[in-house]
């Protein structure tokens, strides 16, 4: 049984669903090791620190064969600091690109969490990509950086970076279709920034104005301050509100199972897991003509990014016509594609 040590730097609840998935339906000896997910900035910069007393203790009687790390991990540092890694094979797993990842209102531009990224990925065996956005955006990313550089820089990083780089999606287990509840929009994202609520209650407007009869389900993670969208959606719509919070799995699965309906407004999506999931339980997918989507669904399904009203136009097409999409074929295959990496490592 092969020998794997798993790195996760940033335990988010995507990346902990990731690391659930893999261990209970890859055949391995895993060793874990997760930070959790919040301080970003200390996260992808002191990884190491913080795992300096945790992996000698591991290692003492342990030695991994190989090597599955998240790209918020500084394996090249970890390299350096233990030895007894140093010649471990190293699959590093790229969740998202610091490259291509939105900045919020107030957050400071600082090139370390890409230089992370980028020792990672060159000091790496292979770069395991979710999606082909999230591979295009970080090499373009890496060609982009190094055009800014004053001076002694290497060549052509891109050409040393893309013969190791593959699309390997987290899996997406099908969830069960469940009786559709008429007119039942589901929004299950984070309520951050780079999911754009904003352009969601625009949306929401819009339909009201037209006197479309809805329903609401607002699910996923939420900061502990309601973020002030979320508190103008419940003032605006309380009446179509069904469902709002974080519920328990089964809920969750219920609601994905009873929407006709999914919108996305992200303006930051490498997979799309909460799109996928919903679209596996018969949702029909309304998304932004952009990001990772793009590989995903049909044009029918997309709108032009920021373009409201043809959002909304979108919607009011799904509810009154309702036709489920398919999964797309690459993320239901991503289980077996898993194993054969397990196979080859």
């Amino acid at each position: 049984m092969k020998k794997i040590l798993l790195l996760s730097a940033y335990k988010s609840d995507s990346h902990a669903s990731w690391v659930k998935w893999l261990t209970q339906n890859l055949s391995a000896d895993w060793r874990v090791l997760e930070l959790p997910g919040r301080y970003y900035r200390w996260r992808i910069r002191g990884n190491p620190l913080s795992w300096l007393d945790e992996l000698p203790a591991l290692l003492n009687d342990w030695q991994p064969e190989r090597i599955l790390a998240t790209s918020m991990v500084d394996i090249a540092t970890l390299k350096g600091l233990f030895p007894q890694l140093a010649a471990v094979p190293v699959s590093y797993y790229f969740h998202e690109n610091q490259f291509a990842y939105p900045q919020g209102e107030g957050q400071h531009h600082s090139v370390d969490p890409q230089m992370v990224q980028l020792y990672g990925a060159l000091s790496a065996d292979e770069c395991l990509f979710n999606s082909q956005f999230n591979r295009d955006t970080f090499l373009a990313g890496v060609d982009a950086l190094l055009k800014k550089l004053p001076d002694c820089k290497p060549a052509d990083l891109r050409a040393r970076l893309q013969p190791k780089c593959r699309v390997l999606p987290v899996p997406v287990n099908p969830l069960a279709v469940g009786e559709k509840i008429p007119g039942l929009i589901l929004w299950n994202h984070r309520w951050e920034y780079d999911k754009k609520p904003e352009d969601f209650l625009t949306i929401l407007r819009g339909l009201s104005s037209k006197h479309v009869n809805f329903k609401l389900a607002l699910l996923g993670p939420r900061a502990e301050k309601t973020p002030p969208v979320l508190q103008q959606i419940r003032s605006e719509f309380a009446a179509a509100i069904v469902a709002d919070g974080m519920v328990s799995r089964a809920e969750y699965e219920h609601w994905l199972g009873a929407a006709p309906v999914v919108v996305s407004t992200a303006i930051h999506e490498f997979q799309g897991l909460s799109v996928l999931e919903a679209v596996s339980a018969g949702a029909v997918p309304v998304v932004p003509d952009d990001l990772c989507y793009r590989e995903q669904y049909a044009a029918a399904n997309r709108y032009a990014p920021g373009q409201v009203e043809q959002a909304a136009a979108q919607i009011i097409a799904a509810l009154q016509q309702y036709q489920p999409v398919a999964t797309p074929a690459a993320f239901m295959q991503a289980g077996a594609d898993w194993k054969s990496w397990l196979e080859q490592a």
